[in-house]
């Protein structure tokens, strides 16, 4: 389920960031949301996993381990906590409870995640098994048909001991075999699992032997008691005669015989009193539970309820092998009473045979029943108390059965009934899901078109006057002492135009005005406008720098080598360009409301412009002000001396050469 993967997205962004889960998704090549009751690919997660392992540059045991623990807390912030915290009072019964969590949550599913599964149940979900040594410790054995896993558990396992029972365990592999199941081969992994109590400091010291522990609290207990009281509690024990907890010669035991038939809480084992003969006839043992079979060692049945010899006819003939008219379908085991022992403790899942079915039966859905063995030593035969595995009214109706069919006391009905109302709400849960995940998807598309919209913006007008005017304000006309302003033509430009197609000039214009709108981002200047072949530029304006005459002065020598890289479409040399600087005061603003541009006033452009039509091909022509601005910042500049300036008069005149401390990757920046 998608349920898994979003989990190890978390894990990947909580711990490592953003950045890291999109290099890991887009190694593994997978979309970057799942939904959560959406079923996936193994090959999906088992790509995260792998490539978590490269990108990360951590062992695949050291991934798993923590993708366990991180598993293990993912669930409960998912709504599971309440659900893990019941499954047992110990670990032992947590870990012996654990198959029967997915067995429930298979109903809810159809096809569960579950807890330590990983894997929806249609794909054969792992089984655990758990016996208790006499040192206290466990053996836990993990059947997968996935190799390679297995270090999952031992964090998610780790994790639940120190959060429910807080306890510390350590978990060592101490075999791993394949074993050939009914489905093919099986991994088996046996974990030898060793638990050590946590106490704080002081209570460590205290409890460091837990068997000098138990010693001393039994004599502090019995010390406090006078004899008094424990001569009333033997009367009282006498009195009862044959009682549940008969009176014992230790005060000790004597104390706890009075807590259990007393309101005390019990502290000791609890011995359960069985009546001398059944009193139940076999009719209403059968009628009672109706969905149960008893078998022997060779599987031959002894006897049936009478609700599963309805279904399967075949059942009344005593003595016929169950394995014929059965399947285990969980756990996957062969059909032997050795098998059924070695699990003893898992709930198993049995199939009708069709082929063993009545005629009626042929086009329905196989009955599927699922409960609990118990193994009848005196007998030597095995109970198989069992129910309907149905999850729908649906399901019901396939099989052509009736609520009535199932025993009253049984809660498969109401599980019935309550989760044909989860379905729905989780059929409503998916579709809310899947719009979110539309929205989210529009949503960054929206914001993608954004970008690209602001981006156009932004090459229009300067960022922070776009700002203004989206947000509906007045932008007021700004003055700037000073500043430096470049001017730019194409040489004979006028000629080109009227021996050339229309597209050949707008082909000739675009490739060279792309090169300097990349040399504007290189300077940090501003692009103004563009008319026709006329090329203009501003640096300290509409940000004041005090590099702005240098700004421009190395965006005008990139200018000059950038154009020799565009051809001229009549001679097919490369074209040549007029450039032209000059620095002053101009008076900036946005002028109009229809395409608003972002225009400079003022004497300055005017000289500017003058520079460059009074300039010479392949030239940089410096006004004597820009010229101050230049003289002491590393650049070669020669004096070109006094020229007409029409509607200036006579001006004197510089042109740049070369920055001496640039080189020419530099200038352009190229790498």
């Amino acid at each position: 389920y998608g349920f898994i993967n979003t989990c190890l997205k978390s894990l990947v962004v909580e711990k490592y960031g953003e950045e890291t889960w999109e290099k890991l998704r887009l190694q593994a090549g997978v979309q970057d949301s799942f939904l959560t009751f959406e079923v996936y690919k193994d090959e999906i997660t088992m790509q995260l996993v792998d490539k978590a392992c490269k990108v990360l540059g951590v062992p695949a045991d050291i991934v798993l381990r923590e993708f366990g623990k991180y598993f293990f807390e993912f669930c409960k912030r998912s709504g599971y906590d309440h659900m893990l915290r019941t499954l047992g009072g110990n670990l032992y019964e947590f870990i012996e409870n654990l198959d029967a969590l997915h067995s429930y949550l298979s109903l809810s599913y159809q096809a569960s995640f579950g807890f330590v599964c990983f894997f929806p149940q249609e794909m054969n979900a792992p089984s655990f098994r758990v016996e208790k040594n006499e040192d206290g410790s466990m053996h836990l054995h993990y059947y997968s048909d996935r190799r390679g896993l297995g270090h999952i558990v031992p964090g998610i396992i780790g994790a639940a001991a120190l959060d429910f029972f807080n306890i510390e365990i350590s978990m060592k592999i101490v075999n791993q075999t394949e074993e050939e199941e009914r489905t093919g081969k099986k991994e088996h992994i046996v974990f030898l699992v060793t638990q050590n109590p946590l106490f704080p400091c002081k209570e460590r010291n205290e409890f460091s032997s837990s068997s000098q522990c138990l010693v001393d609290s039994e004599k502090q207990i019995e010390n406090q008691l006078n004899k008094e009281d424990l001569e009333k509690a033997k009367n009282a024990n006498g009195d009862r005669g044959n009682s549940v907890c008969p009176v014992k010669k230790s005060h000790w035991k004597t104390l706890r015989g009075i807590i259990t038939l007393g309101k005390g809480k019990l502290l000791r084992g609890f011995d359960p009193v069985y009546p001398k003969s059944l009193w139940i006839d076999t009719k209403t043992f059968c009628n009672g539970l109706p969905f149960h079979m008893v078998f022997d060692k060779e599987l031959k049945v002894k006897q049936a309820g009478v609700s599963i010899q309805k279904i399967v006819p075949g059942l009344q003939t005593m003595g016929i092998c169950l394995d014929q008219y059965f399947r285990i379908i969980h756990p996957e085991v062969p059909f032997t009473i050795s098998s059924i022992q070695k699990f003893i403790n898992s709930q198993f899942v049995f199939q009708t045979r069709r082929e063993m079915m009545p005629e009626s039966w042929k086009e329905r859905p196989m009955l599927e029943l699922r409960g609990q063995m118990m193994w009848m030593e005196s007998l030597q035969c095995m109970l198989y108390l069992c129910s309907p595995l149905l999850r729908t009214l649906h399901e019901l109706e396939e099989r052509q059965m009736h609520i009535a069919d199932i025993a009253p006391h049984d809660v498969t009905r109401d599980l019935i009934l309550l989760n044909q109302q989860r379905l729905a709400e989780m059929e409503l849960s998916n579709q809310l899901e899947r719009k979110k995940e539309e929205l989210r998807i529009l949503s960054k598309h929206l914001e993608e078109e954004k970008k690209k919209t602001e981006a156009l913006l932004y090459a229009m007008l300067p960022q922070h006057v776009a700002n203004q005017l989206k947000e509906g304000k007045r932008v007021e006309a700004g003055e700037f002492k000073e500043c430096t302003i470049l001017f730019s033509d194409v040489v004979t430009f006028t000629n080109i135009c009227a021996q050339c197609e229309p597209i050949q000039i707008v082909l000739m214009l675009n490739s060279m005005y792309l090169r300097f709108d990349r040399l504007t981002t290189v300077h940090d200047v501003y692009k103004v406008e563009t008319i026709g072949d006329a090329y203009m530029v501003v640096g300290g304006v509409p940000v004041p720098v005090p590099t702005h005459a240098e700004r421009v002065a190395n965006f005008a020598l990139g200018m000059i080598m950038a154009a020799k890289g565009v051809q001229n479409p009549v001679s097919g040399n490369p074209i040549q360009i007029r450039v032209g600087i000059h620095t002053g005061p101009v008076l900036a603003g946005v002028v109009g409301e229809k395409m608003p541009r972002y225009c400079l006033f003022g004497d300055t452009v005017n000289i500017a412009s003058r520079m460059e039509s009074h300039g010479v091909p392949s030239k940089i022509h410096l006004s004597s002000s820009a010229y101050q601005c230049l003289k002491y910042k590393n650049f070669e500049i020669t004096e070109r001396g006094e020229i007409e300036v029409k509607g200036k008069g006579k001006m004197h005149t510089y042109f740049l050469i070369r920055n001496k401390s640039a080189t020419e990757n530099e200038i352009m920046g190229r790498p």
